[in-house]
């Protein structure tokens, strides 16, 4: 049922080309030891990022043309021309390259509190335990087209940075805010007491998403997802002020028949985030 408070307060085989960096070789040590991006989206927003440590960068022929309008060109000194098959092998099996990778070192972290006090920007997007780095990435990727401020996970029971993170975000890993938190049932008291409603989104409220209610032109709520399957956690639950769905062409599946009654919780988030950015008056 859905519910309404007040917040609290308004391998590859193969000889490698070249010498192997020795971070690059820790990388599968350490869960924040350097690691691999590849492919020109995630490449591109790299060598734009500041904040990002590029270590060593690999093309297979000439560096795209394009990679000079990031305006970070003298971050590619030193890189190194190789075969298509030489890069291949130094990413995981099916990468999809294109051409260019790069080593890197992760992000510097990200503190919920420093996004609070930036003010709300726009929807603070929290993930309840969604470990697939895919959906992860694809959500990062619709937080970045509608203006959602951060995304907050937790630091166990969530992907780590990751080149297919990255891959699958197409640049948007370096221009969302990634929070990790210990405690998520803490975090969203935090973000509560900061003023913002919690809306989690569940298939099984009675409310939905853009239907009006308490939280509707709220600027910078929160959205909690769940992961597919196990859904909201109950202390998630419990910790949202409304909970709320997202409308389905068929509602009752054993009256229509109809058996696909969900979202991929990546597809999800964009469904729920394009509602938001609707009406503006709400980001």
């Amino acid at each position: 049922m859905a519910k309404s408070k007040r917040p609290r307060g308004q391998k590859s085989q193969g000889k490698k080309a070249g010498p192997q960096p020795a971070a690059v070789a820790r990388q599968r040590a350490s869960p924040r030891g350097p690691l691999m991006l590849w492919g020109l989206h995630p490449v591109r927003a790299a060598l734009a990022n500041p904040q990002r440590r590029i270590l060593a960068g690999w093309t297979a022929g000439p560096a795209p043309a394009d990679l000079a309008d990031t305006g970070a060109a003298g971050r590619r000194t030193g890189w190194e021309t190789v075969t298509a098959a030489q890069l291949a092998a130094r990413l995981p099996d099916g990468a999809v390259h294109q051409g260019i990778a790069v080593a890197a070192e992760p992000l510097p972290r990200v503190s919920l509190d420093t996004v609070l006090e930036a003010g709300p920007a726009g929807p603070l997007v929290v993930l309840d335990r969604v470990t697939d780095p895919q959906n992860v990435g694809a959500i990062l990727r619709s937080c970045a087209v509608f203006g959602a401020s951060a995304l907050i996970a937790t630091d166990r029971h969530a992907p780590p940075e990751s080149g297919a993170l990255a891959k699958a975000a197409a640049g948007a890993l370096e221009i969302v805010p990634w929070v990790r938190v210990a405690n998520l049932a803490r975090a969203l008291a935090r973000i509560r007491e900061a003023g913002r409603w919690v809306a989690g989104l569940d298939g099984g409220a009675n409310a939905t998403i853009g239907s009006g209610g308490p939280a509707a032109g709220y600027t910078g709520m929160a959205l909690v997802l769940g992961a597919e399957g196990a859904g909201l956690r109950r202390l998630t639950r419990e910790n949202c002020d409304i909970l709320v769905r997202i409308p389905m062409a068929y509602a009752n599946k054993e009256e229509s028949g109809n058996f696909i009654d969900s979202l991929n919780v990546s597809n999800a988030a964009a469904v729920a985030l394009y509602e938001l950015c609707r009406d503006r008056t709400v980001i």
